[in-house]
């Protein structure tokens, strides 16, 4: 079994998943989900799931997934 969980890009410390959140993309309207991922250090990251090969970006609002 592989593990298919991304580092952090700021710590590189191993992320794990926190789940799925159900978003309107902006530049094409759709809702689609985006894979939410933090590491141990607190840094929170989302990246939309039917864009796997985009980056991670910073999660704008942490605070709402604690």
């Amino acid at each position: 079994m592989t593990n298919d969980a991304p580092a952090c890009p700021e710590c590189s410390k191993p992320m794990e998943s926190g789940g799925l959140v159900l978003s309107e993309r902006e530049d094409d309207g759709r809702r689609t989900c985006r894979s939410l991922w933090r590491c141990a250090d607190q840094h929170v990251w989302w990246s939309w799931t039917d864009r796997p090969d985009e980056p991670l970006e910073v999660c704008p609002v942490p605070g709402l997934f604690r």
